[in-house]
């Protein structure tokens, strides 16, 4: 995690709502000079935290109106062969985000396509396509209730809790308690 002091969070957080915001905005929003503004948006661009700038599209808009979500089990030689799974997914456009997950099934998809029929064919065609794919699992996403690109950056930077160890007390045969933690 890079050490972002208060003032890059600050930086941070405007741009991620208005990244074509200019410096002057920037630093009207934070409370800087435009110049400090635009040397700290350089900084953080340099030190690779900020990797892009992008315009978001309404889905919809552009005819790309069904979100789903593929869980995708593979065969035991594919879990072995991801960096190859890896590219050949890397490669579908339909596929805007994909993660190595632990559990039931190995990769979760997110997909976007213009209608059902054209996710039945590419799930036939391209997913169900490659050779270590065992099992897809499709989840239809009905309505979009929440979706961001802004990184919750005031949760990343807080200390966590100090959380207690609890030790666990049981009774023994003469009814005085002992540390389940001791030894005879």
């Amino acid at each position: 995690m890079a050490d972002l002091t208060g003032a890059d969070l600050s930086f941070l957080s405007q741009i991620q709502v208005d990244a074509p915001m200019s410096a002057i905005g920037v630093a009207q929003s934070v409370g800087v000079t435009p110049r400090i503004s635009a040397r700290q948006i350089q900084k953080l661009r340099d030190e690779g935290v900020i990797t892009g700038q992008v315009a978001l599209l309404d889905r919809a808009k552009v005819g790309l109106s069904t979100l789903i979500f593929a869980q995708v089990r593979l065969s035991p030689e594919g879990r072995g062969n991801i960096s190859e799974i890896s590219e050949t997914i890397r490669a579908f456009p339909e596929v805007l985000e994909c993660y190595a997950l632990i559990g039931e099934y190995d990769l979760i998809l997110k997909i976007v396509c213009p209608d059902i029929k054209y996710y039945e064919n590419f799930l036939f065609d391209s997913l169900n396509s490659i050779p270590c794919v065992q099992d897809v699992h499709s989840i239809v996403a009905l309505s979009e209730i929440k979706m961001t690109t802004a990184l919750p950056l005031h949760i990343a930077h807080q200390a966590a809790p100090r959380i207690e160890p609890v030790r666990l007390r049981s009774k023994d045969v003469g009814g005085s308690a002992a540390s389940t933690d001791e030894r005879s």
